[in-house]
């Protein structure tokens, strides 16, 4: 089930925040609300993908069941064990589902075999929960956080269906708390639907509209450096308002179940360097792969030889993760090289030199990184690249390119601006200087906001959600 649909806005979520709220909740224990929240979660999830729910179950109670073993054992060698045991699990589980046709078909091609690829699906969302999991079996382990003896609850926190399918990645330790007892308020039901329609809207609204010029580039069929840019500025948006829309979504419906989940996103695009990007961009996963992986192999505290090994095997992983395929991993290896660039060489004079200059520095190198991370084969990504700089091109402006800057100028505006502070900065300015107005206004701007979203899901056929494949 997407958020982005007619089912979800106007059947199965008011169903569900109407049973959440009619159960009470004492101060003691939200056990009730929280079995609403799993059900609906296993709703949620079986509506699209029934035949995993088992997988999902398998997952759950395998990284409880771990989690217990690490505690029983704990200051022994089963504790050990037991984490072994539930990374294994964990790990297995996502290479087997994720990655058997990649590794199958690289056999094929390295010793000229001819092993029958499995065609095995992805089950949708694994590689989040996945990792959720085993951030709670780490941190166990570690001794940040504390066990959970019912599996029920350990449940709810994996499977909470606003972040279930694309994150933000969420941390037992994070909502451990809100998991035993939580608050809830009209201002924070309301600031919770309010974050979610403006998510919807930038999925929706814009994203949606973008992806739509993406396709058309990749398939009308002419070669001119403008189609092209048009192409990858298009899909540099599309990525970011689809993703980021998604995690204001999963926000948002956060706070109107009592939750708190980390932001995931902080205007990426307005960063002055690769390393301030990524500090911006998709931030539970860096902040996973930093926690788990890169500090764990010794961070920077270690030899420069050492350093350079930590940085390249944390991206190497971070591409592996995003795909089963030989783009992603040099995707992932591409921003480990100028994240290096930048530590050893470039950092300094990126700082003196002018903001523009920056981020116009920033751009083209994420661009670049963006053809190789929507390419399936590399030889695409390459020739994409090369036509950005007038290699392999028919011309500078083909007649289907200018007609499609014309027509999509509007929402590609709306996306440069959106993408910036300049939104923010006007409504805080506005409810400043006229307080009850906005306040008065703002209800009415949301509610338009939600029809206008409604008439194009009702009118509209293109809304997936990107990240769903990752």
């Amino acid at each position: 089930m997407l958020f982005s649909s007619v089912e979800f806005l106007y059947y199965f979520l008011p169903v569900v925040v109407a049973l959440y709220y009619i159960l009470p909740q004492p101060k003691a224990s939200p056990k009730w609300r929280n079995l609403v929240l799993l059900v609906a979660s296993v709703v949620f999830y079986g509506w699209g993908e029934p035949k995993y729910l088992l997988l999902m179950a398998a997952q759950v109670f395998s990284g409880w069941f771990f989690g217990l073993l690490i505690e029983k054992f704990r200051g022994r060698a089963g504790s050990r064990a037991a984490l072994i045991g539930a990374l294994a699990v964990g790990l297995g589980s996502l290479m087997f589902f994720k990655y058997t046709d990649f590794f199958v078909a690289n056999v094929n091609g390295l010793f000229g075999a001819a092993f029958k690829l499995p065609a095995i699906a992805l089950p949708i969302g694994i590689s989040f929960y996945t990792f959720q999991i085993l951030s709670y079996d780490i941190d166990l382990y570690w001794g940040k956080t504390e066990l959970q003896r019912n599996v029920l609850t350990f449940a709810t926190y994996v499977t909470l269906f606003p972040q279930l399918i694309a994150g933000p990645i969420v941390r037992y330790a994070d909502v451990a708390r809100e998991l035993a007892g939580r608050e809830h308020s009209l201002e924070r039901f309301a600031g919770g639907a309010r974050r979610f329609v403006l998510g919807l809207g930038k999925k929706v609204l814009i994203a949606n509209v973008l992806g739509e010029l993406v396709d058309i580039c990749k398939t009308n069929g002419e070669k001119s450096v403008l189609a092209v840019w048009l192409y990858i500025i298009a899909y540099a948006f599309h990525l970011y308002f689809d993703f980021s829309g998604y995690s204001d979504m999963a926000i948002g419906l956060g706070h109107i179940f009592g939750f708190e989940f980390m932001e995931n996103f902080n205007y990426p695009y307005i960063a002055k360097s690769v390393t301030e990007f990524w500090r911006r961009w998709h931030i539970s996963l860096s902040s996973w792969f930093r926690d788990y992986v890169y500090i764990p192999l010794g961070g920077n505290r270690v030899s420069a030889g050492r350093h350079v090994f930590n940085i390249l095997a944390v991206w190497f992983l971070t591409g592996f993760w995003h795909g089963a395929g030989w783009p992603f991993i040099i995707w992932g290896v591409y921003f480990a090289a100028l994240l290096l660039i930048e530590k050893f060489a470039l950092g300094r004079v990126l700082e003196k030199l002018p903001a523009f200059v920056s981020h116009i520095y920033l751009a083209l190198f994420v661009l670049i990184g963006w053809v190789i991370f929507d390419a399936h084969e590399l030889p695409v990504a390459f020739e994409r690249i090369g036509m950005m700089f007038g290699a392999g091109v028919d011309g500078g402006a083909g007649g289907a390119s200018l007609y499609y800057l014309r027509s999509y100028a509007v929402p590609l505006i709306l996306a440069a601006i959106g993408s910036t502070r300049l939104p923010v900065l006007a409504v805080t300015a506005l409810e400043k200087k006229a307080p009850r107005l906005m306040t008065a206004l703002e209800p009415v701007c949301v509610g338009a906001l939600l029809i206008l979203i409604t008439a194009y899901l009702v009118d509209g056929s293109f809304n997936p959600f990107i990240y769903f494949r990752f």
